[in-house]
């Protein structure tokens, strides 16, 4: 049975992908970005540089820790009624939202524990109860954690333990020191969720001094000049910069934020000037937080942003400060006003509010600087945007596009990826680009996947295929991102192991390209006669055969050579 007409397109078109570069376009005379993102520098992201946090003592509990506990003498979870607000109880045999507690780190050995509707536990009451109705945390809601692997004590700073009464009451009057056996004032602590690892959580688990010390030498050597001109080697023009909002109090924000992220900013626009290379800053963490991820330096996963007109008002001075420190910068292209506000926590009539006030603070410095706007994440159409009206000149909508991330992904072949990046991704992409609206930028993609066991080839060929597709884009794209311990997100890995293909290389010899198009020609001519009559099974290696063509890499001669020789045995297995 013959493939279906779409699967074999798509195969062809894998073919293709591997053999041929971008082609060159621009948007109002600058070249398409074609660009890369500087993730995990002045914004921290733990999965990024995981040993940034090794030094941190009792570094599995940091801010946004979840914990739950459970007495020893009772066998019963802590629980807060009604998930916070009232009383606290010791009686729920099995744990869920309401027995689960986020840590609040205030230093390596004391800590505040949050419930699931906000509150914090307390010991303000005059009855020595502990309760979980306090809405802001203070000395009565702060205690020392005591550790033996998994069991815990905790204590009061004014001396008493906590214990779990018969009562199944928690109370705060367990005097003496309780050792690690069964005993009223002994529980197991059971670490739920340790997913943020961003600037709140570095530096309030070092402290401000060590932190400082520690950023330092990170801001210094994990984005350097040479990073810049190794970009500029390989035909990449445009950086996109993420920023925390502390950025605009440098070099002295407001704790635990450490200073010095304003003087690398400043070098990154020098370095960029130098290569000719254009800058994107992104304000990727607002104040109190867009999405709750570790990248918006949110303190426990909690979203903020939108429910405060302050926290609003902060994030238009800290675009304030942006523009007036850049708008003049020959390596200035635009400003992104807030990176992936939650679809879930942020209205989308508060966004465009925002967005529209941040449009108007960039033109008051520039007239030709970029606006751009992130689309929200989650359940969202990016076309509620260009449908909003939010500016009228050089906007541009950034669409953040990762096969990952969703349980739809989790079982594709490297085929089904590249019909996904085919089908969806393209028909999105020139359905936003017949709008007659902002420019569409792919802001943030990687050459990574759910394939397991993926080769070489098949890097390359999804890598490819999404370049082939996202070049469609009217602004163009950026990868995520430049370094990364895990490889494949680390667009220096990727190029240097040639796992990721642009094709620069390639564009700068039109002979080759024609001697590529007579090679493609032949094998076309071969795929027409066959008619695409064999098996699935038997097509899928044929295609499998032509795919390992090294066409890139290779002495162009030998490569016709061996397609023809392929292309023989092929039509003898026909």
């Amino acid at each position: 049975m013959a493939s279906p007409p779409s699967q074999s397109k798509v195969q062809l078109l894998l073919f293709f992908w591997v053999l041929f570069p971008l082609p060159h376009s621009s948007v109002n005379g600058f070249s398409k970005v074609k660009g890369v993102n500087l993730g995990g520098w002045l914004v921290v992201e733990g999965w990024i540089k995981p040993s940034l946090f090794d030094g941190i003592p009792n570094g599995d509990m940091l801010d946004g820790t979840k914990v739950q506990l459970r007495s020893v003498t009772l066998g019963k979870y802590v629980s807060a009624v009604n998930g916070g607000g009232m009383n606290v109880t010791v009686d729920r045999d099995i744990p869920s939202l309401w027995e689960t507690f986020k840590l609040w780190r205030v230093s390596d050995t004391k800590f505040q524990f949050r419930t699931f509707g906000g509150q914090f536990l307390t010991s303000s009451s005059t009855e020595g109860l502990i309760t979980a109705s306090a809405d802001s945390p203070s000395t009565s809601e702060t205690f020392y954690i005591e550790r033996n692997n998994g069991m815990i004590h905790i204590k009061l700073l004014s001396g008493p333990y906590v214990q779990a009464t018969i009562e199944n009451q928690l109370t705060a009057d367990y005097y003496g020191v309780p050792g690690w056996d069964a005993n009223a004032a002994t529980f197991e602590m059971y670490l739920i969720e340790n997913n943020l690892h961003g600037d709140y959580q570095l530096a309030n688990g070092y402290g401000h001094n060590k932190a400082k010390e520690v950023l330092a030498k990170h801001r210094n050597s994990f984005v350097t000049y040479e990073d810049f001109s190794f970009l500029s080697h390989h035909g990449i023009n445009t950086v996109r910069i993420p920023v925390g909002w502390w950025i605009v109090q440098d070099p002295n924000p407001p704790s635990p934020f450490v200073g010095g992220s304003l003087a690398a900013l400043d070098r990154a626009f020098t370095w960029a000037q130098e290569n000719d290379i254009k800058c994107i800053i992104d304000l990727h963490a607002a104040p109190g937080s867009q999405n709750g991820m570790e990248h918006s330096a949110s303190r426990d996963g909690s979203v903020d942003w939108a429910l405060s007109p302050e926290y609003i008002s902060q994030s238009l001075d800290v675009i304030d400060f942006l523009s007036a420190r850049y708008a003049k910068h020959p390596a200035l292209l635009g400003i992104e006003l807030l990176n992936e506000p939650s679809a879930a926590a942020v209205p989308l009539e508060v966004l465009v509010s925002y967005y529209q006030r941040g449009y108007q603070v960039v033109r008051t410095y520039s007239s030709t600087a970029y606006v751009i706007i992130c689309q929200r994440i989650g359940n969202a159409d990016p076309i509620e945007l260009y449908q909003a009206n939010i500016g009228d000149h050089n906007l541009v909508v950034d669409l953040h596009y990762y096969n990952l991330f969703d349980p739809y992904f989790t079982q594709l072949s490297t085929v089904d990826n590249i019909q996904f990046i085919y089908k969806s991704r393209q028909q999105q992409l020139e359905a936003l680009n017949i709008l007659n609206g902002p420019f569409t930028f792919i802001g943030e993609w990687v050459n990574e996947w759910n394939v397991t066991n993926a080769s070489l080839i098949d890097y390359q060929m999804f890598g490819k295929a999404q370049l082939e597709v996202y070049n469609a884009a009217s602004f163009g794209w950026s990868y995520w991102t430049l370094k990364n311990d895990r490889v494949h997100w680390d667009f220096e890995w990727s190029i240097r192991n040639n796992y990721l293909l642009l094709g620069s290389s390639l564009s700068k010899n039109p002979n080759i390209l024609l001697l590529l198009t007579l090679t493609c020609t032949i094998i076309l001519l071969h795929l027409d006669t066959a008619e695409y009559r064999i098996s699935n099974g038997k097509q899928e290696g044929f295609m499998a055969t032509l795919l390992r063509v090294k066409v890139v890499f290779g002495d162009l001669k030998d490569i016709l050579e061996k397609t023809e020789t392929k292309l023989s045995k092929a039509e003898e297995d026909l």
